[in-house]
């Protein structure tokens, strides 16, 4: 459980630095005056539903693209986290979030920054193990 909240605080973490740098992905939509809560609250749900997707989606994504891993020397990666940052935009859509992201190169981007960020966060956070 704990492992879980970390996962999740650091995704969110990574997902609100890569709304800070780029234009392009926002999470309150069309509502400027949201409140800080709404922003952390919707940031949190945001963050599980990312979880989510990368936990049961990318898995079978990584699989079916293996040969292009290889024939990529791993730049397939790239695509693969924005396509996962994509149908997490979309899902959030479908739950009602405000969280979205314009584009597939800002997906791209986005998916770079998020993977440093959370790489970063998991590192310095604490583990359950």
């Amino acid at each position: 459980m704990m492992n879980f909240v970390v996962k999740t605080l650091a995704n969110a973490g990574a997902l609100g630095v890569a709304i800070w740098l780029l234009q392009g992905i926002t999470l309150t939509g069309d509502d400027p005056h949201a409140s800080t809560g709404d922003k952390a609250l919707a940031l949190i749900l945001v963050a599980v539903l990312f979880g989510l997707v990368n936990s049961l989606v990318k898995p079978v994504v990584q699989l079916l693209t293996f040969p292009l891993f290889i024939l990529t020397l791993g730049l397939i990666t790239l695509v693969v986290n924005a396509l996962m940052l994509l149908l997490t935009s979309w899902l959030a859509d479908v739950f009602g979030l405000s969280f979205h992201v314009e584009g597939f190169w800002t997906a791209v981007l986005g998916g770079l920054i998020i993977s440093v960020v959370s790489w970063a966060l998991n590192v310095a956070l604490p583990d359950a193990d």
